[in-house]
């Protein structure tokens, strides 16, 4: 393995970049159903466990517990609504969430684009030492 003295400096600012990801806030959004919550909360503005449990294939218990995720990582709020709670995204942290979306984004292009690099010189190398050309 290469020494760090070795490596690129885009791999350091990689890693950077992955030390700075809220792995809590990406658990969450890695979720589908997570995803589609989200999705309907940013479609309708706010809803309650039950109003999104009938747009989805989970029972609202379910959605409850996806909804408490969201909340613990802070990408929902929450505000009572009689006997229930009304959800809506937190538009601070999902700004948040959509920059580090973007900044893996970036980071995954870039090594990507490495991982070609290093493919098309393997393969130009391999074709300049082949005698059949």
């Amino acid at each position: 393995m290469a020494s760090p003295e070795a490596l690129p400096s885009t791999v350091d600012d990689d890693a950077r970049t992955t030390d700075r990801i809220d792995d809590e806030l990406w658990a969450a959004i890695g979720d589908p159903t997570r995803r589609r919550v989200l999705d309907l909360l940013l479609a309708t503005g706010s809803g309650t466990a039950s109003s999104l449990s009938r747009h989805l294939p989970v029972t609202r218990q379910a959605v409850t517990k996806h909804l408490t995720v969201l909340r613990r990582c802070g990408l929902v709020r929450t505000e009572p609504a009689g006997r229930e709670v009304r959800y809506a995204v937190d538009p601070d942290q999902f700004a948040r969430a959509c920059t580090q979306v973007a900044q893996v984004s970036l980071a995954w292009d870039g090594r990507l684009r490495r991982i070609k690099d290093i493919a098309e010189t393997l393969e130009r190398q391999r074709a300049a030492a082949d005698p059949r050309g």
